[in-house]
């Protein structure tokens, strides 16, 4: 099919790109002209694995144009709007300036029996609110909302081999075309749920709600462990044998960050008061504020640490970014760990295999390295808070001759402490004795 993606970001390009390799022909639009010329010469502006080799192989076959001019627009059948929402300054709800003006500029260009898919994540009503803008405007066209389940680190796989689709529709017809869309996924059985908008909409978000829940439920679990002497890791592998809980996302640790999870609970429940439900959802305001303290408890641990103060002592800051396969730094709870250890007087010096330059844009008053034994070298204290593949397997024995002193904080609970202790290294983990 003859496919527009309106708004090239990190959901948007890697979108283009899937629907690209898949055989259909798409244009992505962006305003933004630097990042169009990057992807346009098959540089992708940001750090996802996968994503290089279908971008390079799309653009190749010609089934992959990209334009700053929303015109172009105008031969597809199916548009996806793919437009971020951020969290409005000053505010915990959704910013929705992006899509309404990407969407107004669509409408003029929609051709007739047109699809304009929404896959942005946008607060309940928002479908509705666009369907009757394009009911006025453009009757010749109809709307559906696709809501986007993509993994940072996997979000090519997550496309082209989703776990499954939704479809927030009006009437069959919507439905019939994305099937087409999605015929490669659908035939490899990937589950198919057809709803209506505002179902589709709270799909995302109580998605995210419900990990964000789990995450923050055994960070305070780590909490308890820590006050009694008990071992959150081992309380996580055995409440998760039981197949009513599971034993992913009960890892205790520094907490989560990233683009999503953060923005999208608080938005939810800005839009929840809203509606006058605020009390419904009034629990993820203690989820956030659990997955914040336990930035915080990294910070005192360090400074436990180190005999009560920080001040002129270096640290090495293992990660900057909210996870690992990712250059993503945007509510970073290692990049706010090495802030705040930097504002404590702290010598800090961060590594990361991908997030050194978005950092530096942001925090140009720590100190990078981007070689992980020179981050080491004469440390007097080493923080891991992102869970690089790298940090995991590093050696204690080897990279105990780096270190002043030989003393650990794991943030992310994926050392094993015995080989730490072992090796010399003083070890602290959270929730953990």
């Amino acid at each position: 099919m003859k496919i527009s993606v309106i708004g090239c970001g990190y959901l948007g390009a890697v979108h283009a790109s899937a629907m690209a390799e898949l055989g259909h022909e798409v244009i992505g639009i962006d305003v933004d002209e630097r990042k169009i010329g990057e992807l346009a010469a098959a540089r992708p502006p940001f750090f996802e694995p996968g994503l290089p080799e279908i971008l390079t192989s799309a653009t190749a076959s010609g089934r992959l144009r990209f334009s700053t001019d929303m015109a172009d627009a105008a031969g597809a059948e199916v548009h996806f709007l793919a437009v971020g929402t951020p969290q409005t300054a000053g505010s915990h709800a959704a910013d929705l300036r992006f899509v309404d003006a990407a969407f107004e500029d669509l409408l003029p260009h929609l051709a007739e029996g047109a699809l304009v898919v929404g896959k942005s994540t946008v607060p309940v009503g928002t479908a509705t609110r666009l369907a009757e803008r394009l009911a006025e405007v453009a009757p010749h066209a109809t709307l559906a909302w696709n809501p986007e389940f993509l993994r940072e680190g996997f979000a090519v796989k997550d496309t082209i081999e989703p776990d499954r689709l939704v479809y927030g529709v009006a009437d069959d017809a919507a439905a019939a075309t994305l099937d087409e869309i999605y015929r490669a996924a659908l035939d490899a059985g990937t589950p198919r749920i057809v709803t209506d908008y505002a179902t589709a909409e709270l799909v995302k978000v109580a998605a995210n709600a419900f990990l964000a829940t789990k995450i923050s439920f055994i960070n305070a679990m780590a909490e308890i462990a820590e006050a009694t002497g008990a071992d959150v890791t081992q309380l996580a592998d055995a409440i998760g044998h039981d197949a009513r809980i599971g034993r992913r996302f009960l890892n205790a640790g520094v907490g989560f960050g990233g683009g999503c999870l953060p923005k999208d609970i608080r938005a939810f429940s800005a839009r929840a008061e809203e509606l006058g439900r605020g009390d419904a959802v009034a629990f993820l305001k203690e989820v956030d504020s659990i997955n914040l303290r336990r930035r915080q408890r990294v910070v005192d641990l360090a400074v436990e640490a180190l005999g009560g103060s920080v001040n002129e002592r270096r640290v090495a800051v293992l990660g900057v970014t909210f996870k690992p396969d990712s250059d993503d730094v945007r509510d970073s709870p290692a990049l706010d760990v090495a802030v705040q250890l930097k504002g404590l007087g702290a010598e800090v010096v961060a590594t990361d295999p991908e997030g050194l330059e978005n950092a530096r844009l942001r925090h140009p008053q720590l100190a990078y390295e981007a070689s992980t034994t020179e981050a080491l070298r004469d440390a007097d204290l080493v923080v891991l808070v992102t869970e690089w593949g790298e940090y995991r397997g590093l050696d204690p024995a080897d990279v105990r001759d780096l270190v002043a002193n030989p003393t650990v904080i794991d943030g992310r609970n994926v050392l094993d402490p015995a080989s730490w202790r072992a090796a010399g290294w003083t070890y602290r983990g959270l929730g953990r004795p």
